[in-house]
């Protein structure tokens, strides 16, 4: 048995949900849709159900292309564009569902469930007469004259039929992180045997970094402070910094600021020769450098101000300054009075300048996002359609974009989802 459809997207994720709706509705009323999504999952809406801690972090209040990687970011705001912030409040709120700002600039539901969030993205697609195929889970799509024969993979449990003929097919399989919800890969598979190019490096972002599983660092683990990250290249160079919150762990680092530099600490590193590699640089203090932290302490040592331990209570936690005295070699309880030029210096640069040896990072299966893909020179921006294989759209995660933490990638789905789906719908097979 068979299906057919106009218009068939893979992947029944935030992407191609979102994609599956704007073709519906751009179809019109009463059209009957023709717009089909297949998914290999059982249970739709895995990434959006565990995103934010389960709470479903929507898109941010501030979004642009600055916050993206991957393909130029011309390209990305040229996406984004079509469909910003207050089309995605203005959608969900449509569906029922209120976000709220929080400090950190991130939109949640004010339900503070992700659920709540699915369920607006299957009422919408409902409503919008998409049916919705799952457990159905794709091994191939083929180019034919008339549109593309998809193909059920074998001795995989679904309903009814191994084949869909659409006239044109959505991809939106996403890329490969959390692998365990369906991500894993096979889009960027399909994608390259309709002629697509994938980028040369497609690697794990938004992904928790490991140092030495003996190193100090990890007996701080469960520590959280807000520090600052900064990449230097080998020459001492600083690439890019992020300042926010650094969560100390059994493994290494994590936290925001973590998740956020991964992606550049990797990129920077395949780039460059194995004696440059570039270096990871923590700051317990952000905003103060060596040379003002060298001369606080000399300045507190001159009053004869107290301790060590005494001059930063308030400002790190008495575990990291105890972890921090002992690798400069100085007692928390020294006095800094009497506290040596060169000693004064060893405390200085680690707290301002604390070169981390990164050895890794703990791959797609802690992955929020992957980097690399389709790249955005192969699609037509305005519709999303491959320019090498007419009928074809790519968007979301599988495309070459990746964004911060904060729910920058969720705004590029929606965007990219709602360009390809419109874009489907009234461009002509």
């Amino acid at each position: 048995m068979t299906h057919h459809a106009d218009i068939a997207i893979v992947g029944a994720g935030a992407a191609g949900l979102f994609a599956s709706i704007w073709a519906a509705r751009a179809r019109g009323p009463g059209s009957h849709s023709g717009v089909l999504a297949l998914d290999g999952a059982a249970k739709l809406g895995a990434k959006i159900l565990v995103a934010g801690g389960g709470r479903c972090n929507v898109t941010h209040h501030a979004v642009d292309e600055s916050a993206y990687a991957g393909s130029s970011r011309n390209a990305i705001r040229n996406v984004l564009r079509r469909f910003d912030v207050s089309r995605t409040i203005e959608f969900f709120r449509e569906q029922g569902v209120e976000l709220k700002r929080e400090e950190t600039g991130k939109l949640f539901p004010v339900t503070d469930d992700g659920q709540s969030v699915l369920d607006a993205l299957l009422r919408a697609a409902r409503a919008s007469e998409v049916r919705i195929v799952h457990p159905w889970r794709v091994a191939s799509v083929e180019r034919t004259d008339r549109g593309f024969a998809i193909h059920r993979e074998t001795g995989s449990p679904a309903p009814a039929a191994d084949r869909v003929f659409a006239k044109r097919v959505i991809l939106a399989t996403g890329g490969r992180s959390l692998p365990k919800t369906g991500s894993d890969g096979l889009g960027f598979e399909i994608a390259r045997s309709l002629g697509h190019s994938i980028t040369p490096r497609v690697f794990p972002a938004l992904v928790p970094l490991t140092v030495p599983k003996d190193h100090w660092l990890t007996s701080l683990s469960g520590v959280t402070h807000t520090a600052t990250l900064e990449l230097r290249a080998h020459g001492g160079k600083r690439l890019v910094s992020f300042t926010n919150s650094t969560l100390l762990t059994h493994f290494g680092l994590s936290g925001p600021g973590v998740l956020d530099m991964s992606r550049y600490y990797t990129d920077f590193k395949l780039n460059a020769q194995t004696e440059q590699s570039p270096v990871l640089v923590l700051n317990w203090l952000p905003g103060e450098t060596v040379e003002t932290i060298d001369a606080e302490l000399a300045a507190a040592g001159r009053s004869r101000a107290g301790t060590v331990a005494r001059l930063l209570e308030g400002r790190l936690a008495e575990r990291i300054v105890q972890a921090i005295c002992t690798h400069a070699g100085i007692s928390p309880n020294a006095s800094l009075g009497e506290l040596a030029r060169e000693k004064r210096r060893l405390l200085a640069l680690a707290l301002t300048e604390l070169p981390l040896p990164i050895t890794g990072d703990r791959g797609y299966l802690f992955a929020e996002a992957t980097a690399g893909g389709v790249p955005l020179a192969e699609l037509k921006l305005d519709t999303m359609e491959s320019r090498i294989c007419p009928g074809l759209f790519v968007c979301g995660e599988l495309c070459d974009v990746d964004g911060r933490v904060g729910g920058f990638n969720f705004q590029w789905a929606w965007a990219s989802g709602f360009v390809a789906g419109s874009g489907a719908a009234t461009t002509s097979a």
